[in-house]
């Protein structure tokens, strides 16, 4: 790109050109209330913008673990395989080259660690400990992308549920684009709390999250993380059919659990991928074999299993049947029959298509 300036225009433009969906850009004045540990001039003190980007997850990424019948799909192209390592890094990589290009510095964030920080010391006297983390869907509210929904997940006008975000700080200045009011994507319906296996709390128990930025107040759901991440990430018997085959018999009432996001992922992880040893019953070893192989073949060193069943496959379901989302498909709703779940003896999942 030849030219003496690079607006921002320009810049959303080439960002777009590069393959990624989404594009918007908050000053470094909306984060005034971010902890310190998550706020971007941590990372890059002279940060004057924030630009987040985003592209979609395909729908058809779910569609395998939707009918109960496929599930490397999602971890490879959707979650945290190909979309959140190469898809997207690749033009956020080229967006930051082509500021620096004319002068600014660029610092490409990759958002696919934690939202949280170890306990840790700061490394200069006076500074912040690291490791500082964006809320990467906060970041996406200020800089006017999209609004977080009642079940903590980002929605756009675009796509719904459907993406994935990441950012650039930077010391050129942008203006910044318009913040969307609260509200405007979720309608506070309560689709995502019909589908979920039982994490996200309904608005009449008034257990919420709030933030400000400028004049407007965001809020959504204090989602149970631990039993989210029980079922999303393979701790749950009612959402995984590979529980069974590794492990006949095994019951585990989720609903009944009161852990932490972290003390999920100690249960879930070590279970899904480690080893055992091997035996007649299970000659490769692994513990939970379709665990381990969705993450062995999807590459990404991660794995879905839950697929999101409430807060954005329903959530998908429902804002496409009332024209909330800018990308419609000719085949009608997502949700198109009957909603499996194992009986494991727990709560069983709830099968509205609404």
């Amino acid at each position: 790109m030849k030219t003496k300036t690079l607006t921002k225009e320009a810049l959303r433009q080439y960002a777009l050109s590069r393959g990624l969906d989404l594009f918007g850009v908050a000053n470094i004045e909306r984060f005034a209330n971010a902890p310190t540990r998550m706020h971007p001039a941590e990372i890059f003190p002279e940060t004057k913008s924030v630009i987040v980007v985003g592209r979609r997850i395909v729908r058809g990424g779910w569609r395998g673990i939707e009918e109960g019948t496929h599930w490397p799909a999602y971890t490879h192209f959707c979650y945290h395989g190909l979309l959140n390592t190469y898809f997207i890094p690749l033009p956020l990589y080229e967006t930051a080259c082509l500021i620096e290009d004319f002068g600014y510095e660029a610092v490409p964030y990759y958002p696919g660690v934690p939202e949280r920080q170890p306990p840790a010391e700061p490394l200069r006297p006076g500074g912040v400990a690291p490791e500082v983390q964006l809320a990467i869907r906060i970041a996406g509210v200020a800089a006017g992308v999209g609004e977080i929904g009642w079940s903590k997940v980002f929605l756009t006008r675009e796509f719904g549920p459907r993406q994935r975000l990441a950012a650039i700080l930077t010391d050129m200045p942008l203006e910044p684009d318009p913040l969307l009011e609260p509200n405007s994507l979720c309608k506070l319906d309560m689709a995502c709390v019909k589908g979920c296996p039982g994490a996200i709390p309904h608005i009449k128990e008034g257990r919420t999250v709030e933030i400000q930025i400028e004049d407007k107040t965001y809020r959504w759901a204090d989602v149970d993380m631990g039993r989210c991440t029980l079922a999303f990430h393979g701790g749950d018997p009612r959402t995984s059919p590979f529980i069974p085959v590794s492990m006949p018999g095994y019951q585990f009432d989720v609903m009944a659990q009161q852990v932490s996001e972290d003390h999920a992922y100690k249960f879930c992880w070590p279970m899904s991928l480690g080893r055992w040893g091997p035996t007649e019953e299970t000659p490769s070893g692994f513990i939970i074999e379709g665990h381990t192989y969705i993450s062995r073949w999807s590459g990404a060193g991660s794995y879905g299993i839950g697929g999101s069943r409430g807060c954005m496959r329903s959530c998908m379901h429902y804002l496409e049947k009332r024209g909330e989302i800018g990308q419609v498909f000719k085949g009608g709703p997502f949700i198109k029959r009957p909603r499996w779940h194992l009986d494991t003896g727990g709560k069983p999942l709830p099968e509205t298509k609404d």
